[in-house]
């Protein structure tokens, strides 16, 4: 069965786009935002919100709508094959299945000075009501901040004989985060240490599909707590230790 967007109707192919134009806000640039969506193969194009960003750039939100459709059993995800523990169910793991305590060690890697990607995930308080690893009981969590070089995190690893290396990409422009990730594993597998750890990857524009295809053993995106990201490396850490 073959879909297409829902706005008002089932299959109306209503669809709603916003941009920015290096355009000053006036009717040229309103016509210049209806003519690009028309190009994407929209039509019946509203520009139904057009504001300045200052004098040479301007953003627009759009309505207009799309005849393209999607047969949705064509796609396939990329998902993270594990079963999603809560915080007690964790620490409940860790005290049958290790005896010592687990060391995540976590960073913003590269130019990155975003910290509150590895401080969700890390810190005691957490974020959105869902404590970070510092409060579980069984883990160490050693949380380098921002701006750590990729020898560094490596260093630092080694240093705490880390489980689980973390790293947070928060400023993604221009693809840098793809560039410094890919440095990191390459780093890795130079130094003859990709298998000493699980190496996880968070941010934005972060998915399990990219980090596999980086080389990275999964990679959690926006709405991933501590809960998401503990519960798949206590998993594969198991799998490690039995094999």
């Amino acid at each position: 069965m073959k879909i297409r967007p829902y706005g008002d109707t089932l299959n109306d192919g209503k669809i709603q786009l916003s941009f920015t134009l290096p355009l000053p806000c006036n009717a040229h640039g309103e016509e210049t935002a209806k003519a690009l969506v028309q190009k994407m193969g929209i039509h019946d194009v509203q520009i139904v919100h057009a504001s300045p960003l200052n004098a040479t750039f301007s953003f627009y939100i759009v309505y207009g709508t799309t005849h393209h459709q999607i047969d949705p059993t064509t796609i396939t995800v990329t998902e993270i094959d594990s079963d999603t523990l809560t915080k007690s169910e964790i620490e409940a793991f860790i005290a049958t299945h290790f005896d010592r305590p687990i060391t995540f060690i976590g960073a913003s890697t590269g130019t990155d000075a975003h910290t509150v990607g590895i401080d969700a995930i890390m810190n005691m308080k957490g974020y959105a009501g869902h404590y970070g690893l510092e409060r579980y009981k069984g883990i160490q969590a050693i949380n380098l901040g921002s701006q750590v070089e990729n020898e560094t995190l490596l260093e630092e690893a080694i240093k705490h004989n880390a489980d689980v290396i973390l790293i947070s990409q928060t400023v993604t422009q221009k693809d840098v985060h793809i560039q410094n990730l890919t440095s990191f594993i390459e780093l890795l597998e130079a130094e003859g240490k990709r298998d000493d750890f699980i190496v996880i990857i968070g941010g934005a524009r972060i998915n399990h599909a990219l980090a596999k295809e980086l080389g990275y053993d999964a990679g959690f995106g926006p709405k991933k707590y501590a809960y998401h990201v503990a519960s798949f490396a206590v998993h594969l850490l198991k799998q490690k230790k039995d094999a």
